[in-house]
């Protein structure tokens, strides 16, 4: 199937910046639904991007404007839903539900889902963790017959505009005296954001990949302890690391759980309790060779605000891996 234009829905973000970066760099036009285009003008510099403001809740409402597009791409997920319960189902159930009756109604034959490593309808620990699992089946269920669909499930997602370790560097910044860590002996596999950005693309020409759940992680497997530890000696920073007991990062959870933005929830620690690393790693059977951290996260990690721009962009218009 020939792709010429997709919508994507969460391009705003910073796996949407990257995916439509490089879907520029390949001829694909993009369609970026979103609330606010106004706060995004960086994106309308991409060759073929077009931003549109709309109700990314309404079916009805996105319907109109997937006329022209060959594929539909999901990427909203939230980490935290603050004191709205119903934060975690609206993004990761609801809405997917909104996404498969705008793409029925409008003929678009193609969906791709991010979901989330470890996200799992019935077992799933945590709130988010279990709303990612039951969202990432409707998305194959209830599309059926006539739309494809595949989904992703990612471990931590890194590269230039990250929140993972561009948070802990700020953190560490900020904190001169010993850092204290929740959760030390979590352990992720971070995976590259270009590398997940191949991942959408080369699913969208692959009819193999139909109905697949592609888990996506990077090559080495890391505890958070030991990403912190590289963050410090990245930005050239001496901190001695504190490591929080299950009891004490429990406390610290429940307590930033309750401060504006929720740097730390109780539904982040329970997450943390399962390991972010992949059984089978889909980028190699895309494919694709995963990058390492220490290809990438260097060039950004640590420098100012104009040199993490030019990073970006040069990052963002790779085409390693392809």
């Amino acid at each position: 199937m020939k792709i010429n234009r997709v919508c994507i829905l969460g391009g705003s973000g910073f796996v949407g910046h990257h995916l439509a970066s490089r879907l520029a760099t390949r001829g694909i036009s993009c369609l970026i639904l979103t609330r606010n285009p106004e706060r995004h003008k960086d994106l309308k510099v991409l060759p073929g991007v077009q931003l549109l403001a709309a109700n990314i809740r309404d079916p009805q409402a996105m319907q109109p404007h997937l006329a022209r597009c060959d594929a539909f791409i999901n990427l909203v997920g939230i980490l935290n839903e603050g004191r709205n319960r119903q934060g975690f189902k609206r993004a990761h159930v609801d809405l997917v539900d909104a996404v498969i009756q705008a793409c029925r109604t409008a003929g678009v034959p193609r969906l791709l889902h991010m979901s989330a490593l470890n996200a799992n309808q019935d077992q799933g620990p945590s709130r988010y963790l279990f709303t990612k699992g039951e969202g990432e089946n409707h998305a194959h269920r209830l599309s059926q017959p006539d739309i494809q669909v595949t989904s992703f499930r990612p471990s931590v997602i890194f590269g230039p505009g990250d929140s993972f370790f561009n948070r802990f560097a700020s953190l560490l910044s900020m904190t001169p005296a010993p850092f204290p860590l929740a959760c030390p002996d979590a352990r992720f596999a971070p995976v590259y954001v270009g590398d997940v950005a191949e991942a959408f693309i080369h699913a969208l020409t692959e009819s193999g990949s139909i109905d697949q759940r592609y888990e996506l992680c990077g090559p080495r497997i890391f505890t958070l302890e030991e990403l912190v530890h590289y963050t410090a000696v990245q930005l050239g920073l001496k901190r001695r690391i504190i490591r929080l007991s299950e009891g004490t990062s429990r406390l610290q959870a429940q307590l930033l759980g309750r401060l504006p933005g929720q740097p730390f929830s109780i539904d982040n620690y329970i997450s943390m309790q399962v390991d972010s690393v992949c059984q089978h790693n889909g980028l190699l059977e895309l494919g694709i060779t995963p990058a390492d951290v220490d290809d990438i996260v260097p060039l950004y990690l640590g420098l100012t605000q104009k040199q993490r721009r030019l990073a970006h962009w040069r990052q963002a218009g790779s085409t390693d891996n392809t």
